[in-house]
């Protein structure tokens, strides 16, 4: 079985970057993943939990008009969990991830959607997902997704 997190932990440090991640809607389920991995410490610097908005101002400098305007669950404030956490952390790449887990929607969005950004040095980009499932599956399915996505972008680094 193919193992993601493992395969991004293994090319992190053949390419010798560094990681670091933003997690809302995951609640940390990423950073579990990586550091389930021998190695890890030599490649990933750490993650926030920034469940709250509270936390991603706090914590990642989110704009407390950005979380008005668009709300938590956004291209824009995944947009800037990613740049705060790469900023704070100083890692070659990052990983943000937020979004409705569910069971039941939050700010007239969908159960489901959720934005996953991943950053390498001063590039970013957000991807939007309409993840279905359980609660526990949709967490699971962005972290999956994320790790996809951080591998590919491994790759071409």
């Amino acid at each position: 079985m193919r193992v993601l997190e493992r395969e991004v932990v293994l090319k992190l440090l053949q390419k010798g970057y560094t990681l670091s991640v933003a997690e809302s809607c995951t609640g940390g389920l990423l950073s579990s993943r990586i550091v389930n991995v021998e190695g890890a410490s030599k490649v990933f610097l750490g993650g926030f939990v920034v469940y709250s908005n509270k936390f991603k101002e706090k914590f990642l400098k989110v704009r407390g008009e950005t979380l008005k305007k668009f709300g938590a669950v956004s291209e824009e404030v995944c947009r800037e969990m990613l740049k705060g956490v790469m900023r704070v952390s100083g890692s070659d790449f990052g990983v943000a991830i937020t979004g409705v887990a569910g069971p039941t929607s939050s700010e007239r969005k969908p159960v489901g959607l959720t934005y996953v950004g991943i950053g390498f040095r001063k590039r970013l980009k957000v991807y939007r997902f309409n993840f279905e499932g359980t609660r526990n599956e949709i967490r699971f399915l962005a972290t999956q997704e994320s790790l996809k996505l951080l591998l590919k972008w491994l790759n071409s680094a």
